[in-house]
């Protein structure tokens, strides 16, 4: 009878266990795919929006501005990494979730409502700029916030699986600002566009935000960094010190595990739809088609990477990630036309080798910190990569395009693919490793 009761309660435990298992990844993931939609829609509206904040007689000069804009953003990041990281580990993981996703939804607000340049003269892209930083200084936080809850929500032998709806959720987002590119490009002339309809995204992810916000008020602290707290660990005082002097391996391998992945990400997410319309004539409403498509299969494959990982561990994964950009990314890159076949298998290309790392990211990155560092370790190295390299991507293609040596950026990705493959080779298998 004892033996029944006991059995009883196990499956009634696990029960709810299974239950409330899904009620961390559905928080953290609606507020991120609502993050990840306000932060991308600025590349994928740059064209119709540019010329009214950066006027120029030169239509590329304008989109430089622009993309600069975007680099700017990105310069925020690490101080977005470092003040939230900081926040996250001292006050707690709903806080600091919490805390990203209303630095998103003010700023695409108050984008939505901007009068341009002709309006209020120097007074817009000054605006756009600050709007742009504090939105960078979200995003920032957000990566470490949400890795780190992910993770430490996560069971040890299923961590691959849980890490693999952060970029799931991102890509949801990036979907859901590709689809409507897509939508309005197809339903509103460019005359229109550029008057008033590239206004409707950031409006409509403001309000998103918003709701995210009222959604994640209600998630649960992870169970490891309650008990980090139920147990009175001593946080140190100076955090920044503590991680580079105690955990200095640690922060040179997340670096060599995020140079690669931060090329990758932008490359095909932000400017090879741009690059096609510009490059080799393709209609945007293809260009933006194509890019929906293969961020609809990117999302769905990373849990299933995810879980892969659980199974076969971490390193065959990323291995072969940095082995299929190296060889690879020259040739497919430098192939893409401006048909949707074309311009799609380009895109699941860059995206699914890229999905066999960031499906991961989360996991691995968490492996390699200590609960009372951890958000600040993921999140200050990780920014300063993608700052440093990332948010310059755009910027440098669009440059490197009006003087005819797109090429030469190709050589320089397939190189931090290299030096992303030694770190890859280097790091020791983490898969069902306990967080501590």
């Amino acid at each position: 009878m004892a033996h029944t009761i006991t059995g009883e309660a196990g499956e009634t435990a696990h029960s709810q266990r299974a239950t409330t298992a899904w009620r961390p990844i559905i928080a953290g993931s609606i507020g991120n795919t609502i993050e990840w939609f306000d932060w991308s829609i600025y590349t994928a509206f740059a064209l119709y929006f540019g010329h009214q904040f950066f006027p120029s007689d030169d239509e590329t000069t304008s989109l430089l501005a622009t993309f600069g804009v975007f680099a700017v953003g990105f310069g925020m990041r690490p101080v977005g990494g470092l003040v939230i990281g900081l926040f996250n580990d001292r006050v707690g993981r709903r806080a600091a979730l919490n805390l990203t996703i209303l630095l998103m939804a003010i700023p695409s607000l108050l984008i939505g409502l901007l009068p341009t340049y002709a309006s209020i003269g120097l007074a817009a892209p000054i605006l756009m700029v600050l709007a742009r930083m504090v939105q960078g200084l979200s995003v920032g936080g957000e990566y470490g916030a949400a890795a780190t809850f992910l993770a430490e929500s996560a069971p040890a032998e299923r961590r691959g699986f849980y890490s693999g709806f952060l970029f799931c959720s991102i890509a949801a987002g990036l979907l859901a600002a590709s689809g409507l590119a897509w939508l309005l490009t197809n339903v509103m002339s460019k005359e229109q566009l550029t008057d008033y309809g590239w206004r409707i995204p950031f409006l409509l992810g403001s309000l998103g935000s918003f709701a995210g916000f009222w959604i994640r008020r209600g998630v649960a602290e992870p169970e490891v960094f309650r008990k980090n707290q139920a147990l009175g660990h001593v946080r140190p005082a100076h955090p920044l010190r503590t991680l580079w002097r105690e955990h200095p391996q640690a922060v040179k391998r997340l670096v060599g595990i995020s140079l690669l992945g931060a090329f990758a990400f932008y490359l095909f997410v932000s400017y090879i739809p741009v690059h096609a319309i510009r490059s080799v004539g393709a209609v945007p409403s293809v260009s933006y088609a194509a890019s929906t498509v293969a961020l609809a299969i990117f999302m769905l494959s990373q849990p299933l990477f995810g879980a892969m990982s659980d199974r076969l561990g971490r390193r065959p994964q990323l291995i072969v990630f940095a082995l299929g950009y190296a060889l690879l990314l020259y040739p497919v890159v430098s192939s893409i036309g401006s048909s949707f076949w074309s311009i799609l298998l380009v895109e699941l290309f860059g995206l699914l080798f890229y999905g066999l790392y960031s499906s991961i990211a989360p996991a691995i990155k968490s492996e390699l910190f200590p609960t009372d560092v951890r958000a600040l370790g993921i999140g200050l190295p990780y920014n300063l990569v993608v700052a440093i390299f990332g948010g310059t991507t755009p910027y440098l293609m669009t440059w490197l395009q009006s003087r005819g040596h797109e090429s030469w950026f190709l050589f320089y990705v397939s190189a931090a693919a290299l030096v992303s493959l030694v770190a890859f080779l280097r790091m020791p298998e983490t898969r069902g490793k306990p967080l501590n």
